[in-house]
């Protein structure tokens, strides 16, 4: 069986920061895949994702270097346009284009031991997509995805839907500050990740930025620092790396704090340039020694 299968939408991104633009793929899967990629083939991989045929060269690329990759064929491209302000933890977006949503007769016979879900839009999952799943593995989701719709280009916030039926599927839930005060009505992240253990989530991932991250399991909390970065160049992925880290380190019989401090590392290196991780798990070791 497969240890880890990652199913999302790979994008198109136009990536501003205060110092320059650039456009390439993107998307948690396409992060989530040369990440893993990268990292020791102890832990086998499976990447389904679902773009246009026009966009197969990003595909291509990853088939090139070794991804094992299943495609759901799309009308259109998820086209992101991310900006970022010089704090790289504030971020406007704007959506071009989107794909057609995943659904269960084409999942039909996926399993892994993990299975994460790079959820980018609110429509990507339905929760008929996430019963099925949650008997096919562990069942890991992003929740950002679910808690954004697209109105014309733009991007707005809004709740869940189904929130309570859909988190009763889940065993691991990532989430970062904003999105867990948005689910629970709750601003102290330790009450709001409680709340998220309540309603189902076994594992509750917290990712602070800069502040680092919480993991929340059974009564228990574990503080996971920031590696401090050599210099920040973009953000874009580093919580699609993190998710990446962490469940690479889990399925190899990993604890949760040395799962969260491994992903943390990750998430630095990635932190220091523009696109996927594409160091080894030496990197990540020193930053770990650091």
């Amino acid at each position: 069986m497969t240890d880890i299968c990652c199913i999302g939408h790979i994008t198109r991104d136009r990536i501003i920061t205060p110092t320059r633009t650039a456009s390439l793929s993107g998307g948690t899967s396409y992060y989530f895949a040369h990440g893993i990629n990268h990292l020791p083939h102890d832990v086998s991989f499976k990447l389904i994702t679902s773009l246009a045929k026009s966009d197969m060269a990003a595909v291509d690329e990853m088939r090139a270097v070794g991804i094992d990759v299943d495609v759901i064929e799309s009308r259109e491209t998820v086209f992101f346009e991310n900006k970022y302000e010089a704090n790289m933890n504030n971020r406007t977006q704007r959506v071009l284009a989107k794909a057609d949503p995943f659904t269960v007769d084409k999942l039909w016979g996926v399993e892994a031991r993990y299975i994460h879900l790079g959820s980018l839009l609110a429509d990507d999952f339905s929760i008929d997509v996430m019963a099925y799943l949650k008997n096919r593995g562990v069942l890991s989701v992003d929740a950002q995805g679910f808690l954004r719709y697209v109105e014309g280009e733009k991007v707005y916030q809004c709740d869940w839907a189904n929130k309570l039926e859909a988190l009763k599927l889940i065993d691991i839930l990532k989430v970062n500050e904003f999105e867990i005060e948005s689910l629970t009505g709750y601003s102290d992240l330790h009450t709001a990740a409680r709340q998220l253990a309540d309603w189902g989530v076994h594992e509750v991932l917290i990712t602070l930025g800069s502040y680092g991250s919480i993991i929340y399991v059974n009564g228990t909390y574990y503080e996971i620092p920031a590696y401090e970065p050599l210099n920040i160049v973009d953000a874009t992925g580093c919580g699609d790396t993190y998710a990446t880290g962490y469940l690479y380190m889990r399925s190899r019989g990993a604890g949760y704090d040395e799962a969260g401090r491994f992903a943390a590392a990750m998430s630095t290196i990635k932190l220091q340039q523009t696109g996927p991780f594409d160091k080894t798990i030496e990197d990540i070791e020193k930053v770990l020694q650091r």
